[in-house]
């Protein structure tokens, strides 16, 4: 086994206030945007135009982005083949024609010497979109439930599923605020990343909760402070080991995946490092918060 970082001794317990700090600052931010600039909800939950049209000559997805980025329009694109595309664009079901008419002219404009052909024209409700987030917060909530029951008869004691679950809830709530800081789109495949998120955090926590347990049987007589502080310096070579390589691929998907999987991306991004963070510095005090009593 390749250890990372040997001999390390930190008192991760003693500086607990300054992570519920940090973190509490970080929260606030993402819930005050939250609640001033709100959520831009992606197509699947607005609903929008859709337009289908096939190519005479082959052409990429990015130049149908640009050609449309460069009218102004923000459109989602979906790939049938190298010559057919659909292109949904958020709006009302009164201003179908208006939007299709705009991406019609777009292409003609920018994309001129490439004629094409309108294969449908339609209205996409919110109403699919809407059932599958209800579909997946409902998901959501049952997993919590069974994370508590789970940590809670693993480790003989519902405070640690608790803690483990609020460790949890700070990555998701902490991602979802950074996608309202920066106004990106949030759709289907942003809710999966969130639920991601949610099963990479807790996965870390149980790495450590599980040595607690271990150093609990070995060392009954050792005061919670200190093995918490030794059980997470135990494991901290195998947490940034796992950390930082799943932290590598999701900055090398953000910085050079394309603009289709950047929103995706970005969420991973920010949930991986909250992740390594929360598992270090949330979850493990917040058991001995609780246990001792803020002793």
């Amino acid at each position: 086994m390749i250890v990372l970082i040997k001999k390390t001794n930190i008192d991760f317990i003693k500086k607990r206030f300054t992570f519920f700090t940090i973190s509490a600052l970080i929260i606030a931010a993402g819930a005050i945007s939250m609640a001033v600039k709100g959520m831009n909800l992606g197509l699947d939950f607005t609903g929008g135009t859709l337009l289908q049209l096939r190519f005479e000559k082959p052409v990429s997805t990015g130049d149908v982005r640009s050609a449309l980025s460069k009218s102004g329009i923000d459109p989602t694109i979906q790939s049938l083949d190298r010559n057919a595309y659909q292109i949904k664009v958020k709006g009302s079901q009164d201003n179908v024609n208006e939007v299709s008419n705009a991406i019609l002219a777009a292409f003609n404009t920018n994309l001129a010497g490439n004629t094409f052909t309108e294969e449908k024209r339609d209205y996409v409700g919110p109403v699919v979109g809407r059932d599958l987030a209800k579909k997946a917060l409902f998901a959501f909530i049952l997993s919590l439930f069974g994370i508590i029951v789970y940590v809670a008869f693993r480790f003989a004691n519902p405070v640690w599923g608790a803690a483990g679950v609020l460790a949890l809830l700070h990555d998701v709530f902490i991602a979802a605020g950074a996608l309202s800081i920066t106004n990106r789109e949030i759709d289907l495949v942003i809710v999966a990343a969130l639920l991601t998120i949610a099963g990479y955090s807790i996965n870390d926590t149980i790495v450590i909760f599980d040595r607690m347990r271990e150093n609990m049987r070995m060392f009954p007589k050792m005061p919670l402070g200190q093995l918490a502080n030794t059980s997470v310096n135990e494991t901290l070579s195998r947490t940034l080991i796992t950390n930082f390589t799943v932290l590598a691929v999701v900055s090398i998907l953000f910085l050079f995946g394309g603009e289709v999987i950047n929103n995706f991306a970005f969420t991973m991004l920010v949930g991986s490092i909250c992740g390594t963070y929360s598992t270090i510095a949330i979850a493990t005090p917040l058991v001995y918060q609780w246990e001792n009593k803020g002793k």
